[in-house]
């Protein structure tokens, strides 16, 4: 264990999705106390960057907040795929939530629809269905497609981030039925009149919110009720997300916290591997480390990438 954090030799690693088309690529941090996780997705913003930072920092420096429950409940996340392979991500994941990614440009409403349908069948009838469109539908089309999905899902828990802006959060939950929950434009409605108006729900993901510690304050100072999310990450990074629903006072909904499930690896031993059993995850004071030899096969040895990675880290600290 180091006494300081060195970013100039933090190892860059690279794992292969299950997909078999692109890779999840991060930085891992180690502090005085343990690991964390700098992975923000592509096209993060620089000034945003410094979250990520904080949030893959602080495992490893001031620590989590105290924990509430000993597990968490978890939603297996459903990415943007063809129904058959949605079918067997949720029958695998031994989850009894599930969170699907809609309104990819690539697809149609009624590939949506379909992927939907699917993941009904795989949870049978007393599963829970959300979605997340990560903001990407205008209103009109979002009042379109809501209505479509929740017929499809037989009811869904709640829609994700449908639009951008509060207005037009507002907009839309006034003419569909469906709860609608505020993720990336949270932090910005916060002391916003408008956003009892715009959402019922409020998803925190520790990463853009700059870690467990400032994410529960937020969860705090919005006064809505909260689900936890996490990216693309390896258990390392995930572990950064369970702190954080292990640590809310109330905890009404499973988080979507099973990214793992995702990837061909992880950096860390098969025991402490975060994937859901029986649909739950356990709360720990830190996160697990990683082996070496899995560290050393996940290695990123491009000088290119490794250059990036280097960037984006000098990038964050000068925010």
């Amino acid at each position: 264990m180091q006494t300081l954090i060195d970013l100039d030799t933090a190892a860059v690693f690279a794992i292969p999705m299950r997909d078999g088309t692109t890779m999840h690529e991060g930085v891992l941090v180690e502090g005085p106390q343990g690991w964390g996780e700098f992975s923000p997705p592509p096209g993060c913003p620089d000034h945003l960057l410094v979250r990520w930072l904080t949030a893959a920092t602080e495992p490893g420096t001031v620590g989590w907040p105290d924990a509430r429950r000993g597990r968490v409940p978890v939603a297996v996340t459903v990415p943007v795929t063809d129904p058959a392979r949605a079918h067997d991500v949720v029958v695998a994941s031994d989850c009894r939530t599930a969170a699907v990614e809609v309104a990819d440009p690539a697809c149609t409403l009624g590939d949506d629809v379909a992927r939907i349908a699917a993941v009904r069948d795989a949870l049978g009838p007393d599963g829970i269905i959300r979605c997340d469109a990560k903001g990407r539908w205008s209103v009109d089309a979002a009042v379109t497609a809501v209505p479509a999905l929740d017929r499809a899902a037989g009811g869904l828990e709640f829609v994700e981030q449908p639009c951008r802006g509060i207005a037009e959060l507002s907009a839309v939950r006034r003419r569909v039925d469906v709860r609608i929950a505020i993720a990336d434009s949270l932090e910005r409605a916060l002391g916003d009149p408008g956003l009892a108006e715009a959402a019922d729900i409020a998803v925190l993901q520790c990463g853009s919110l700059g870690g467990a510690r400032r994410a529960l304050r937020i969860a705090e100072a919005c006064g809505l009720p909260c689900s936890v999310t996490s990216g693309v990450e390896t258990s390392i990074g995930v572990a950064v997300g369970v702190a954080l629903a292990g640590a809310l006072p109330e905890l009404p909904f499973a988080g979507t916290l099973g990214s793992g499930s995702l990837l061909d690896g992880d950096l860390v031993a098969d025991s402490r591997r975060l994937i859901p059993i029986d649909g739950f995850l356990p709360v720990a004071p830190m996160s697990p480390a990683p082996l070496p030899e899995l560290l050393d096969r996940y290695s990123v040895i491009d000088p290119a990438r490794i250059r990036w990675w280097r960037s984006r880290l000098e990038s964050a600290i000068a925010q």
